[in-house]
C-alpha cells in the first residue's frame, strides 16, 4: 500500500540536506540571465519530498526520467522516497537531463550519492546523466530516428520541475515537437507532453508546473493530449504565489500534478497548503466531471480545493447562460498601439477621437481623458478607418492585471457619456464586450459590469485561470446569470463604483 502523501515539516534524510546545499551554492552561482534564458527553477527540499510521496508503484524495476533535473533535488527526493518505504524496488534506472553543464556537474554527484543511498537499503541503481536538449532527444527516441543509446525506449515513472519560458511559433524546438504531433507555446508543457509520450502504460507523472496550463487558448491543444493519454489523480495548489519557489522571489502560481498512463477517468484528489512546509489546509475528493465540466470543448481545468470555494463552483453550475445566449460578443481592442503610434495622440482634437486603454479605468467605470504615460486620442484617417467602434455602451475588462493585483477579473463600464464622438477606439490590452460589433442595451451593459466586478466571478474565475491574463477565450467560457437576472443587476446598481461589500451583497441578493 502506498504511504499517504504528506506536506508537513518532517526531519529529512542527509541525502536532502546535503543536495539543497549543491542547490543553494548553484543559485547563487548562476548568472540570472542564464537562469531566465533557460527558464529554470531548482526544487526545494519539501517540495519534491512531497512530489516523490504521490508515486503508487514501488516495487520491481523502476525507470525514472528526471528531465531538467538541476543539480538533482527531485532524484534525490525520489531515491529517499523509494529507501523509506515497506515495499521497496529492486533496481532503479534513473535518466536525468541538465542543459546547463555546471548544474550538471552537481546532478552527477548527486546520482552517486543516490547509488550509495540506495546500496545501503538494496536496491540497485544505475544513472545515464545527460548534458543534452531534452526535446532534442526525445523526438528523435519518438520519431524513430537514431537516438542517444542511454535514453529507454520508455519510462514506469517521471518526475519534473521543467523550464519555464515561451516557444517561438517559428523555433527549433517548436518544429520537432510538431515531428511527434505535440503543438505548445512553452517550454514547461513541452516537456510535460514529451515526459507523458515517453511513458509505459500505467506509468506515473509527477510534476510541478505554472497553472497557465488549465485555462486559455495556448494551451488547448496540450490539455487535449493530457486527457486523453492520462489519468489525472492528483492536482495540489499554493495558497501564496511565493510559496513554492520562495528562495528565487518567484511569483508564479504553481500546481503539482499526479497522473497516471491511460487507467481512464476516476475521482481526482484536491489538497491545498500555504507554503511547502505549512502543513495540508483542505484534501477532497471530487468527480472528474467536477475538474473538467463535461460539453467544454476548451477542456479548462477547474480547481476547487475546499468547500468555500465548491459553493461557488454549484453557484456557476446553476447559472443557464454563455455569452451567445445573451447575444453578446467579445473581442480584444482594435488598436495595437505600437503598430498605430504615428497616429496616436496625447491629447485629444478635432482631428482625433478617444481612445481608451486599462488606465482610463477608475472605480467601475472609464474616466476620459486622463493625463499620464498614455495617450488619449486616435486620428481620424483611412489608416485608421478600421480600428473604431461606434457610439454606445461597453463593457471593458482588463486582459492583463499585475502579478499580486487584488483582483484577477477587472472590469469597467463604458457609456455614451464617457467620451464625447460618434467612434470610440479601444486598445489592445482590453476585452471589449459588444452586441454585433455595436454597444449594448444599458441595463444589460451595467448589469454585467457589475456581474463580472462580484468577488463571486473573480473566486470563480481563479479556480480555472493561474496567471494574470484574462483571455476572451475565459470570458466566452464562463457561465452567466439570465438575462432577466442581469437586467435586475444593472437596475439595482446603477453606479458600478459602488463599494465591493455592496455590490457582492446585491449580486448574491438577486443570483
Amino acid at each position: 500500500m502506498r504511504r499517504p502523501a504528506r506536506l508537513e515539516a518532517v526531519a529529512r534524510p542527509p541525502l536532502l540536506d546535503r543536495v539543497d546545499l549543491r542547490r543553494i551554492e548553484a543559485a547563487r552561482a548562476l548568472d540570472p540571465r542564464t537562469r531566465s534564458a533557460l527558464g529554470q527553477f531548482l526544487t526545494p527540499p519539501p517540495v519534491a519530498s512531497f512530489m516523490a510521496s504521490l508515486f503508487e508503484r514501488s516495487c520491481g524495476e523502476i525507470r525514472v526520467l528526471d528531465a531538467g533535473a538541476g543539480v538533482g533535488s527531485l532524484l534525490a527526493a525520489f531515491t529517499a522516497e523509494a529507501c523509506a518505504r515497506r515495499v521497496r524496488p529492486t533496481a532503479i534506472r534513473a535518466t536525468g537531463f541538465e542543459i546547463d553543464r555546471r548544474l550538471a556537474a552537481y546532478l552527477r554527484r548527486t546520482a552517486r550519492e543516490c547509488r550509495d543511498e540506495c546500496a545501503s537499503a538494496g536496491i540497485e541503481l544505475t544513472a545515464h546523466i545527460l548534458e543534452a536538449d531534452f526535446i532534442r532527444s526525445a523526438v528523435e527516441r519518438l520519431d524513430g530516428r537514431e537516438a542517444r543509446p542511454n535514453l529507454p525506449r520508455s519510462f514506469t515513472h517521471a518526475i519534473l520541475n521543467p523550464p519555464y519560458k515561451k516557444l517561438g511559433s517559428g523555433s527549433e524546438a517548436r518544429s520537432a515537437l510538431r515531428r511527434v504531433g505535440i503543438e505548445t507555446s512553452n517550454l514547461y508543457t513541452a516537456f510535460l507532453a514529451l515526459a507523458i509520450l515517453l511513458l509505459e502504460p500505467g506509468g506515473e507523472l509527477v510534476a510541478i508546473t505554472p497553472r497557465s496550463f488549465c485555462n486559455g487558448p495556448y494551451f488547448r491543444p496540450f490539455r487535449a493530449l493530457f486527457f486523453r493519454e492520462m489519468s489525472l489523480r492528483r492536482m495540489h495548489v499554493f495558497e501564496s504565489r511565493k510559496a513554492a519557489f520562495a528562495d528565487d522571489d518567484v511569483l508564479q502560481e504553481n500546481v503539482i500534478v499526479h497522473a497516471v498512463k491511460g487507467a481512464g477517468r476516476s475521482p481526482i484528489t484536491i489538497s491545498s497548503s500555504r507554503g511547502p512546509e505549512g502543513g495540508l489546509l483542505s484534501v477532497r475528493s471530487v468527480p472528474f466531471d467536477d475538474v473538467v465540466l463535461p460539453g467544454d470543448p476548451e477542456l479548462f481545468i477547474h480547481v476547487v480545493p475546499d468547500d468555500a470555494g465548491e459553493r461557488v463552483a454549484a453557484t456557476f453550475a446553476r447559472m443557464p447562460s454563455r455569452l451567445t445566449d445573451l447575444n453578446v460578443g467579445v473581442s480584444t481592442g482594435k488598436v495595437v498601439d505600437f503598430r498605430a503610434r504615428e497616429f496616436l495622440r496625447q491629447e485629444p482634437d478635432e482631428s482625433t477621437g478617444p481612445l481608451i486603454y486599462p488606465t482610463h479605468f477608475a472605480s467601475g467605470v472609464v474616466r476620459w481623458p486622463k493625463r499620464g504615460k498614455k495617450p488619449n486620442a486616435l486620428v481620424h484617417a483611412p489608416e485608421t478607418a478600421d480600428l473604431w467602434m461606434p457610439r454606445g455602451s461597453y463593457v471593458l475588462v482588463k486582459r492583463f492585471s499585475s502579478k499580486e493585483e487584488r483582483r484577477r477579473v477587472v472590469a469597467a463600464l463604458f457609456t455614451p457619456e464617457s467620451a464625447p464622438g460618434g467612434r470610440i477606439g479601444f486598445e489592445n490590452h482590453l476585452n471589449v464586450i459588444h452586441r454585433n460589433g455595436k454597444g449594448l442595451p444599458a441595463l444589460i451593459a451595467r448589469g454585467l459590469a457589475a456581474f463580472l466586478n462580484s468577488t463571486l466571478v473573480d473566486t470563480h474565475f481563479r479556480q480555472f485561470n493561474g496567471h494574470t491574463q484574462v483571455n476572451a477565450t475565459d470570458l466566452r467560457n464562463l457561465r452567466y446569470p439570465a438575462v432577466e437576472q442581469i437586467e435586475q443587476l444593472g437596475r439595482r446598481v446603477p453606479d458600478p463604483g459602488l463599494p465591493q461589500d455592496e455590490l457582492d451583497h446585491i449580486v448574491d441578493d438577486v443570483l
